[in-house]
């Protein structure tokens, strides 16, 4: 695919890229360089979107007391796992 670059600096992104990427107007994108150089184009995604796929193994919210025995417990665990060395 190829796309010519306007005296203003703008591209049109190929319509075969956009339906890949699932993007449409008004949609924004992000630029970044790879390791090699190479240009990447990911569609920006708002987190709003990703609410809900991942399922709490849990029927009931987790408590705060919860929370904090698993910290302690991680936190115990860390602390240990440095001792060995």
């Amino acid at each position: 695919m190829q796309s010519a670059l306007s005296s203003k600096g703008q591209i049109t992104i190929p319509k075969e890229a956009r339906e890949r990427l699932n993007i449409g107007p008004g949609d924004r994108v992000k630029f970044f360089f790879d390791a090699r150089g190479g240009l990447v184009i990911l569609p920006k995604v708002s987190v709003s979107v990703l609410r809900g796929i991942v399922k709490s193994p849990h029927k009931r919210p987790v408590t705060l007391e919860e929370m904090e025995e698993g910290i302690a417990a991680g936190a115990t665990e860390r602390f240990h796992s440095y001792d060995r060395s």
